[in-house]
């Protein structure tokens, strides 16, 4: 058995190349490095503070951190897909930057717990990113609805004429299902803010640790009240991705709009070249391809929360490796809502 592995202990077969192969999540679960990183640092400063390692065990260690810190950004980093994943890829490379004082980074904290608090991390950082960017529609949207107050246009319902309403209080009404986006990102932002470090592979740790000092370290405003619960359950993802596709039907009913005002057959508006396309064959045409996408896009919104609640339903307590699946429909909720906000933004302004 190949014990580089942090985990080889009792195993004397090798791990089949496979099977390397099947559990490896190193080459998309690295995006949380900066996450982990943070976490390390919060937990090592922690351990030294409670004096569970010494202050130069700490220091080695620290400095250990920043190195590998500065070879993530730089791209310089030796990911290597024998170590499975993002935390375990820095922990050997800690060992092989500074030696044994490395191996105490992990001292009163298991994958597990390590994991949930990236997580939160980097949830509570996206919804951040994105109440900016909700924000910045609004503020746009606003703007065009100030200069459209007097533009008179057909109310539709079951998009038929109806009354006459003007095109400012019909974008404004964009406004506020983007207000409600807002709430809900910003209320799910406070329970994803809770920390689960300290938490263990289920049940703790006997370490004298402090768990209030890492959590004040890392800006989160409570900690976890149950291990069992702190490092197997998700619904922190599920909820934040929840906000995230109801968010995507609202751009993606927007976007429906925008699609029938700026046909042939409406023509109340012109959404620029910038933001269409042509055809090869007709010449003639200017299609409305952005605003087709953000609308097709919600689509992958709703199937990422489905995917999350499907591989959350069957799982006993605590942790199980099928939570190594929540991080690919996690980023791409993350990065799809944003690039339709920052589109939508710059289509309308």
């Amino acid at each position: 058995m190949d014990k580089s592995k942090l985990w080889s202990g009792r195993f004397d077969g090798e791990t089949s190349n496979l099977t390397e192969a099947f559990t490896a999540s190193q080459h998309f679960d690295r995006r949380l490095a900066e996450y982990d990183l943070a976490g390390t640092i919060a937990h090592v400063r922690m351990l030294q503070a409670c004096s569970v390692i010494t202050p130069g065990d700490s220091e080695e260690i620290l400095t250990g951190l920043r190195q590998i810190s500065e070879e993530i950004r730089e791209h310089r980093f030796p990911w290597r897909v024998e170590h499975e994943d993002v935390h375990m890829n820095i922990e050997v490379r800690l060992i092989e930057l500074i030696g044994d004082a490395g191996k105490k980074v992990h001292t009163g904290r298991s994958r597990n717990d390590q994991v949930a608090t990236d997580l939160r991390l980097f949830v509570r950082a996206a919804i951040d990113q994105i109440l900016q960017a909700i924000s910045a529609l609004q503020s746009a949207l606003v703007d065009v609805a100030d200069r459209e107050a007097d533009t008179i246009m057909p109310g539709l319902t079951h998009l038929q004429s109806a009354q006459p309403v003007t095109a400012g209080h019909h974008l404004l009404a964009w406004v506020e299902m983007l207000e409600r986006d807002w709430q809900r990102c910003g209320d799910c932002r406070r329970r994803v803010n809770i920390s689960p470090l300290g938490s263990g592979a289920l049940a703790g740790t006997s370490f004298p640790i402090d768990r209030e000092m890492t959590a004040a370290e890392l800006g989160f405003e409570d900690i976890s009240a149950n291990s069992l619960d702190a490092v197997s359950d998700r619904d922190f993802v599920i909820e934040f991705c929840g906000a995230a596709a109801l968010l995507g039907i609202h751009l993606s009913r927007m976007a429906e709009d925008l699609v029938l005002w700026s046909s042939e057959n409406c023509r109340f508006v012109d959404l620029g070249d910038a933001f269409c396309t042509g055809s090869s064959i007709m010449p003639q045409k200017k299609n409305p391809d952005v605003a087709e996408l953000v609308r097709g896009k919600s689509g992958r919104l709703l199937g990422n929360v489905t995917s999350l609640m499907v591989l959350m339903k069957g799982q006993p307590l605590s942790y199980n490796r099928d939570n190594q699946e929540d991080k690919e429909p996690l980023f791409d909720t993350v990065d799809t809502v944003l690039a339709c906000l920052q589109v939508m933004t710059a289509m309308l302004s």
